[in-house]
């Protein structure tokens, strides 16, 4: 007969305290038949001794009335009294428990006549994998011992007081039953009750999730883990597990379940209830809750309510935030720059209707999203997210000469969570940053219908046509004559020339004065007096507008300021120091012909030794200085080219070569106006003047010293592997040659550019 009892603990779990009450599973209680009839040994008439006998133990003031055995044989000499249970079908159980409860009379009871008293008696048992009507076998090698029991205070005593002993026994079992056996070997006993059982941790549902009934292990000391089940309308959040000790009690839970989205978690009965139509529970939200601004639920059991038609919720926020109507379209959207391979966009955003209702507990910022549908997957988006905040666009990686529409749409951003009164973000409230998701990455948001804005576009020609050689023949107070050349190659018939000027103090002003002309030479009027202009020229074909002369700079003159023939000056000036300049090359010239084949060896030497050099020994540079200081007219003052006067003053290693000082006279003879000293300068003695020519003019030396004045010295190899020295070639650089060379940044290309037009003065 199994029987439940349960017994009162108290143990602590997820920091509160949880009675639990641990349950005995009861598998034998004498107390509760009416009769045992157990086997006994000996027994019947051939017994020798009376042995075992089933009587009744009552005791009605504690209101006992128990079957129970007794033996009291110490007047026989060899005694050997044997009683078994009955089969006990183990179960589930690891581990039996037997609690006896028995009384033993002193031996001092019996003077004189107890042959054999003893005070203990024989607990074994006997496992076996089936019942069986016969009785195990008796002998005792074929039983297990438990232990040899005797009695604590309970003993009858000269009053014939009864104490009643309690013994509690266990065994770790393993077959399908076990018999119980008590050996006798002379002494008085009374066998009042016997009670065994199992010890289980009961069944509880914690954490929303249930765990079964578990048995303890097969030794104390062994911890059975128990894998729970999560409770209806519940899932696990992780696998639930709970540790079930030896002496019945739980401990170590991990895991556990979550009501689903749609119901509502009972804390107290460890339930998971469904909420009413109307209402939602999402992920965000503990309890059902009223559906949020712009959306509704008819169902039972949501876990959100879908937004009303035309709303839409950012498709990264909250199943409990607010639905809201896209924005409006953005406005002025406008093409700032465009070019061959890039475009640069900007707008306006859109705002919202002052009749929209808001959701004051939410904040939710106006993003744009692009779209293209001719750009191929090469095209470079900034900012490259799917959603920005930015209100400009700019994009690369475009085809030359094709047609592009580009669409502006509006979205609401991500909604935050804000406090109604300040507008400012609660703390701890999620701010996620826009559009953490790449370019496409995003499905959901091409489900929301927006609004939107487009421009149409067609990019520049990689061959644009470019004007060379502007020139102003004619300036006065407040008009100006330009010419120029014809472009040399150009892609497409030129339709105008488009002609520019501004201040030079205006230079990187956005509004430029403009005029269109279809020859190549314009006269322009209302222009300021006494002031320094910047004029540019480009051409306009088909595939669009060409780059920009480089500028050229003229200042006009004042009404009341005499005349003065500037290009008069200007020409016998030049034509002077042409003649100068043609004397000197050819003396140099000749000085380094003459003087490379000297042994260096002897030069050095004589050089460390600190002699002054005579002339036969003197390298080339000091035939140079020594021939230019050299009175060319037969007067004591003489010209030093400041080029050459400084390589001298460098060391041998940094000095330039000879082909490159010839390059160099080459460009003086080509602009002469470079050694020019103004008729304005304040001082005019012989330091100045050479100051002054070397701050103004710009002459082309090497491609190395070149693109080391104007900081692009990394491109160096790139332009020696086209094989571009001179600077007519540089002078003629166009962007397409720029990117075959592998040098692909729009910003460098235009400085490249921008810096190669300025040669035009020195060809």
């Amino acid at each position: 007969m199994l029987i439940k009892n349960q017994i009162l603990v108290c143990f602590h779990i997820s920091l509160s305290i949880i009675f639990v009450k641990c349950d005995q599973v009861v598998l034998l209680d004498t107390t509760k038949e009416a009769t045992l009839e157990w086997t006994r040994f000996p027994y019947g008439p051939q017994a020798q001794t009376p042995g075992w006998v089933e009587e009744s133990f009552t005791n009605f003031g504690k209101g006992i009335n128990w079957r129970s055995y007794v033996v009291c044989d110490v007047a026989y000499n060899n005694v050997n009294n044997w009683l078994w249970s009955p089969f006990i079908d183990r179960g589930p159980a690891n581990r039996l428990y037997i609690e006896i409860h028995f009384t033993i009379r002193d031996c001092s009871l019996f003077p004189g006549n107890a042959l054999s008293c003893k005070e203990t008696f024989s607990l074994l048992f006997y496992e076996f994998d089936a019942a069986t009507r016969e009785p195990p076998p008796w002998q005792p090698e074929s039983y297990k011992l438990i232990g040899r029991i005797a009695a604590g205070e309970g003993r009858f005593n000269q009053n014939s007081d009864v104490d009643i002993n309690v013994e509690v026994k266990s065994i770790a079992v393993t077959k399908k039953g076990v018999y119980f056996a008590f050996r006798d070997q002379g002494a008085c006993i009374s066998i009042l009750a016997v009670k065994v059982y199992y010890v289980t941790c009961p069944a509880i549902t914690i954490n929303f999730a249930h765990f079964n009934e578990t048995p303890t292990g097969r030794e104390v000391t062994i911890i059975e883990q128990q894998t729970g089940y999560c409770v209806e309308n519940a899932e696990a959040s992780e696998p639930p597990t709970y540790l079930c000790k030896g002496d019945g009690k739980w401990t170590i839970l991990t895991g556990g379940c979550k009501c689903k989205v749609g119901y509502e978690a009972d804390i107290d009965k460890q339930t998971c209830n469904v909420c009413p139509a109307g209402t939602f529970r999402s992920a965000e939200v503990n309890t059902c809750t009223g559906c949020p601004l712009n959306s509704r639920s008819n169902k039972l059991g949501s876990a959100y309510c879908k937004c009303i038609e035309g709303y839409y919720r950012h498709p990264r926020d909250g199943k409990h935030m607010p639905c809201y109507k896209p924005p409006g379209p953005p406005t002025n959207l406008t093409l700032l720059f465009i070019d061959q391979t890039s475009a640069i966009l900007s707008w306006n955003p859109a705002v919202r209707s002052p009749s929209e209702q808001i959701d004051v507990k939410y904040r939710s910022n106006i993003v744009f999203k692009a779209k293209c549908p001719a750009c191929s997957s090469n095209v470079v988006f900034n900012p490259s997210t799917d959603t920005f905040n930015d209100t400009k666009l700019t994009l690369t990686n475009l085809e030359p000469v094709s047609t592009y529409t580009v669409q502006i749409h509006t979205l609401n951003g991500i909604s935050i969570e804000v406090n109604p009164d300040t507008g400012a973000p609660l703390e701890g409230a999620s701010v996620t940053t826009e559009a953490p998701f790449a370019r496409g990455a995003d499905p959901a948001s091409e489900e929301i219908k927006t609004e939107f804005a487009e421009i149409t576009f067609t990019t520049e020609s990689t061959v644009l046509s470019t004007v060379f050689n502007v020139k102003v023949i004619s300036i006065s107070s407040k008009e100006v004559e330009l010419v120029w050349d014809k472009p040399l190659h150009s892609d497409s018939p030129i339709e105008f020339y488009e002609v520019r000027w501004f201040p030079k103090s205006e230079l990187d002003a956005v509004n430029k004065s403009t005029l269109s002309t279809k020859e190549s030479k314009i006269h322009i009027t209302d222009l300021t007096e006494n002031t320094e202009y910047g004029f540019q020229v480009r051409c306009k074909t088909i595939n669009g507008f060409g780059t920009y002369s480089n500028i050229v700079y003229a200042q006009t003159h004042q009404s009341v300021s005499p005349v003065y023939d500037d290009n008069y000056s200007v020409s016998v000036i030049a034509g002077s120091t042409i003649v100068v300049i043609v004397i000197i090359s050819v003396l140099c010239i000749c000085a380094f012909v003459l003087v490379r084949s000297k042994n260096q060896d002897d030069i050095d030497k004589k050089t460390n030794n600190h002699h002054q050099l005579p002339l036969d020994y003197a390298s080339n540079e000091g035939l140079v200085v020594t021939y230019m200081t050299t009175p060319l007219f037969g007067t004591t003052r003489s010209y030093v080219d400041p080029h050459t006067y400084d390589c001298w003053q460098k060391q041998r290693t940094h000095r330039p070569t000879f082909a490159s000082i010839v390059s160099t006279l080459d460009n003086l003879v080509r602009q002469p106006q470079a050694l020019i000293v103004t008729r304005n300068s304040p001082d005019n003695d012989r330091t100045a003047t050479m100051e002054s020519q070397c701050r103004t003019h710009n002459v082309f030396i090497s491609v190395d010293l070149w693109l080391e004045s104007i900081k692009m010295t990394k491109y160096l190899q790139h332009f020696k592997e086209a094989d571009l020295v001179t600077a007519h070639q540089i002078s003629r650089l166009t962007a397409q040659q720029l990117s075959d060379m592998g040098i692909t940044l729009v910003g460098h290309q235009k400085k490249i550019l921008h810096q190669a037009r300025q040669l035009d003065t020195i060809i």
